[in-house]
């Protein structure tokens, strides 16, 4: 069992309650309001700048010259990839850069983001990608179950962030991360360790369901 399977299992009611929330319903479906989901797609731009942050926390966290590289693919997959990808998204409403950019924290944001770059400051590699783990995974899991679930079609104005969750590439970044993390675990993890990981992997993922909820509110 990899470290990430044991702690899903560990934290299955957090677990549930962020991959299937409602936000995440209404998205495969097609019924979620489009403000709500512009709401989150702006704030999840802001969320991924100090997500990169986090992963360049990464590199000088990592106690080897292999670590640093995936952590600094970490930072290259969100600066090269996902951040245009919600520019794009954006643009389709007529959002460009500079408004995204400038638009300001919302209360779930900050709350997650500083909880991620304290986790890493304050511990070390292990503590950062058990904080990382749920949105990098989990989104991974998310895509590829609303694809299989047929909901990745043209009449569904999200399809654009499904394939892209459930695609390839995406898939086997989530892939890396998990071997990435058993690697970490099998030089520092010990019994006596275990919980805090798990506290840390828990507090992620109900701060992604706050997230979610964040964007279900902002349609009123």
């Amino acid at each position: 069992m990899t470290l990430f399977a044991r702690l899903k299992a560990d934290a299955a009611p957090q677990w549930a309650d962020y991959t299937c929330h409602d936000f995440v319903g209404q998205l495969a479906s097609g019924s979620l309001p489009l403000e709500s989901f512009r709401h989150y797609l702006v704030q999840d731009y802001l969320f991924l700048i100090q997500f990169a942050r986090a992963y360049a926390l990464g590199v000088y966290k990592s106690q080897s010259v292999a670590d640093m590289r995936q952590s600094l693919e970490g930072v290259k997959a969100i600066l090269d990839v996902e951040l245009d990808l919600h520019l794009e998204l954006c643009g389709t409403w007529g959002m460009d850069r500079s408004a995204i950019e400038t638009a300001p924290e919302d209360t779930p944001t900050m709350a997650y983001t500083r909880f991620v770059l304290d986790a890493g400051m304050a511990g070390d590699l292990l503590d950062l990608q058990a904080a990382l783990a749920p949105c990098v995974i989990g989104y991974a899991e998310i895509g590829a179950r609303l694809a299989g679930e047929g909901k990745d079609d043209d009449s569904n104005p999200y399809q654009r962030w499904i394939r892209e969750y459930a695609g390839e590439a995406y898939q086997g970044l989530a892939k890396d991360f998990i071997a990435w993390m058993d690697a970490t675990a099998d030089q520092v993890m010990t019994e006596q360790r275990y919980p805090r990981v798990l506290s840390l992997f828990e507090k992620a993922c109900r701060l992604e369901s706050d997230f979610w909820q964040m964007g279900l509110n902002a349609k009123s």
